[in-house]
């Protein structure tokens, strides 16, 4: 099914992927300042919840597929980035990074039919905000994945979110990342 709103990609769709690419390229193109010399990939998440997992899984499948040197992947399954860090990683960014421009991927609830949708547009996003955790806000552009409804108990929503589905989130998303690159590549962003 294809909305008329080209921010909201489901994964559903046999064109997801290509879908993804001309999106996130053109969000990117939009967004992108030419004084960034770096630019970091903040996959935001953790290990320890299915639902919450998106971030390290995408993280993990790009630090597979990366080949850019000035592209940096921060969140993966093995050092995630979650609530107890993000301050630390965001520190960590700001040292060694002059003039990043970051992308922030990161799962989230919300309405049921929009299960299984990705996000991707420009701008900040907070992450935690569906579990009421104050964090900051971050990046330049962002690419969500709707992994389940919101409502009630929401820390165990997300601990009751098929794997199958985020899975295929991470596919598409890392995929089209990559993909989205190697043609920004091409045109010399």
């Amino acid at each position: 099914m294809r909305t008329i709103d080209n921010s909201i990609i489901d994964i559903k769709d046999p064109m997801a992927l290509p879908m993804f690419v001309e999106r996130f390229t053109s969000i990117f193109k939009d967004t992108y300042n030419m004084r960034c010399t770096n630019i970091i990939v903040l996959c935001i998440g953790t290990d320890r919840s299915t639902g919450d997992c998106l971030g390290p899984l995408v993280g993990y499948k790009l630090s597979l597929m990366n080949k850019q040197q000035n592209i940096f992947i921060y969140g993966t399954l093995d050092n995630p980035v979650h609530a107890k860090n993000i301050h630390d990683t965001l520190d960590a960014i700001k040292a060694n990074h002059q003039h990043p421009f970051i992308i922030a991927i990161d799962a989230c609830l919300g309405n049921h039919e929009r299960i299984g949708s990705i996000i991707v547009d420009k701008g900040p996003i907070v992450p935690g905000a569906g579990v009421n955790k104050k964090l900051p806000k971050v990046g330049d552009m962002y690419v969500i994945g709707i992994v389940n409804a919101s409502g009630f108990a929401e820390y165990l929503i997300l601990q009751n979110t098929r794997l199958s589905l985020v899975m295929k989130m991470a596919d598409i998303i890392s995929k089209g990342i990559c993909l989205s690159f190697s043609r920004l590549a091409e045109i010399s962003i």
